[in-house]
């Protein structure tokens, strides 16, 4: 794609780099909002139950909780760009803070199904910004050889956050209320605020023209749609005309919005920044990553509660080493990067994401919790060694004014890194568990004998405690289908993990390619107020 002579995207001047005594406690203010914004994605999943019981609900109804917030999430992300240069980054991450402070507030309120999707809903309309406005104002009040230890600092937020949630909500929900989950934000949501006004640098808003409707509805309809299928995928079923239905209009709409941003002379996301070479390849590493974090994330609490029958609690414990591991690794990660560039840093990290994936294939039914915890934490290592070169990359050589409509880009490709991470993962595990299962039942109807053997022993068994013959084959035949299932799922967890880890190894040779590159414009006068 060849960009035009003139940027297309509206001017903003670029901030004055700062000194790191500057820059440091404003980024920590900032930190508060992504890791409050974050964190939401993953801490309301452990209250699901309590609200099904209190609200009265079932189990498809109660999961709007978390799709309406996921898809609000994909529709507000895609503007944040443009908001950025109407109002101001600071302004719109007051608002977008104030807004979600709001929606928690109101959550811990609602009375039934309907009141609490709502005000999902308008909590989501605040996360959905908070992020990218963060992001946008890092670059641009960060100096350029300085952006690997920021990116390190905000990166403890946005990987922490997501293992923590589980921890964090199933200790609320278990030993306080669910509403905690919630009202936990209000008085933090508030500080942050008044931080924010008092210590945040202001950024001055730019003309930010005329506003791409149709690339907005293009957009929203398509993001709306992909993950309205990956999250009702599983209930609706995969194969149904319902989601292939959701997955061609997704298709098409992405394919539209792609040409039309490329059209135009003020699209709502300047697609014409894949044009920098470093940040093309670091986006596509990042949809790699963000493809395997929320695949692996997706099943492996499955293992955990329904094979091996943890509660959500303690879950959430071990997966926190793997994110104290992580939120060490990153500010070390990014100081690293400052010095030497992401070109060993990015393949090794992958290399060890990969590794820590692989070493998934021991799993069994009976697995010593303990490796569960190594083996994730080889991954998380790997993710903290990876992820902020990869972001930091990115940005090198984008122009400060352009970095909302970087940020907001970005974003988005972490909407459907985790979005096709799940379709990937529930299409990979569906396919082989499939398989899987029809080889145990092959087994029992072609009158194997060591089967058949097995079969005899435990329905003897069962007659010696009392039951009659059909009751005890019945009986047993039950337990050993239980068997043949879990069985069947660690079996199918092994075969994905080393085909997603194959992926990875060969991804990273994309890692090699990426460089520490200049910024594109010099900055020109401050706009810090």
């Amino acid at each position: 794609m060849s960009a035009p002579a003139v940027s297309t995207v509206p001017a903003v001047p670029p901030a004055q780099p700062t000194t790191s005594n500057e820059w440091l406690a404003p980024l920590l203010i900032l930190v508060i909002g992504g890791f409050m914004a974050i964190l939401d994605t993953s801490i309301v999943n452990v209250a699901i139950p309590d609200m099904m019981n209190i609200f009265g609900v079932d189990q498809s109804s109660i999961e709007w909780v978390s799709t309406a917030y996921t898809l609000a999430l994909g529709v507000i992300t895609p503007l944040s760009g443009w908001l950025g240069v109407k109002l101001g980054l600071k302004k719109m991450y007051i608002w977008a803070l104030i807004i979600f402070t709001l929606g928690s507030g109101l959550c811990a309120l609602s009375w039934d199904l309907n009141s609490q999707i709502a005000f999902r809903i308008i909590q989501a309309i605040g996360g959905g910004l908070i992020m990218p406005a963060v992001q946008a104002m890092m670059v641009r009040m960060v100096p350029r050889h300085q952006i690997g230890a920021a990116s390190g600092i905000l990166g403890m937020a946005m990987l922490f956050a997501p293992a923590v949630g589980p921890a964090l909500g199933g200790y609320l929900v278990e030993y306080i209320d669910w509403r905690w989950i919630y009202t936990i934000n209000v008085p933090i949501g508030i500080a942050a605020v008044l931080l924010a006004i008092r210590r945040v640098p202001s950024f001055a808003a730019g003309k930010a023209g005329k506003f791409d409707f149709l690339g907005a509805v293009t957009i929203a309809v398509a993001l709306f749609t992909l993950l309205l299928a990956t999250t009702e995928g599983s209930s609706w079923g995969w194969g149904s005309q319902s989601i292939i239905s959701l997955l061609f209009i997704s298709l098409i709409s992405f394919i539209f919005f792609v040409w039309w941003q490329l059209s135009i002379d003020q699209p709502l996301l300047n697609l014409r920044l894949f044009k920098y070479k470093t940040f093309s390849i670091a986006n596509l590493l990042l949809l790699l990553i963000s493809i395997s974090l929320f695949g692996v994330m997706f099943y492996l609490p499955v293992y955990m509660q329904s094979i091996r029958g943890l509660g959500a609690f303690q879950t959430g414990l071990l997966q926190l080493p793997p994110a104290l591991l992580t939120g060490m690794i990153l500010p070390i990660s990014g100081i690293l990067y400052d010095r030497i560039g992401p070109k060993v840093l990015v393949p090794v990290g992958m290399v060890l994401i990969a590794w820590g994936m692989y070493l998934f294939r021991h799993l069994t039914l009976d697995t010593a919790l303990i490796y569960l915890v190594l083996w994730n934490c080889v991954r998380s290592l790997g993710m903290g060694l990876a992820m902020i070169p990869t972001q930091s990359a990115s940005i090198s050589e984008i122009p400060s004014e352009q970095a909302g409509q970087a940020s907001a880009i970005t974003n988005v490709i972490n909407r459907l890194g985790g979005a096709f991470g799940v379709v990937i993962m529930v299409q990979l595990f569906d396919h082989y568990n499939h398989l899987e299962q029809a080889g145990y039942s092959n087994l029992l109807q072609n009158n194997n004998p060591i089967q058949q053997n097995i079969i005899a022993q435990g329905v003897a068994k069962l007659q010696a405690a009392g039951m009659s013959y059909e009751q005890a084959r019945l009986a047993f035949m039950a337990v050993l289908q239980g068997r043949i299932a879990t069985t069947a799922f660690t079996n199918t967890f092994d075969i994905v993990m080393v085909i997603i880890a194959s992926v990875l190894v060969i991804c990273a040779i994309l890692g090699l390619f990426l460089r520490k590159g200049k910024v594109a414009t010099e900055p020109g006068h401050s706009v810090m107020e």
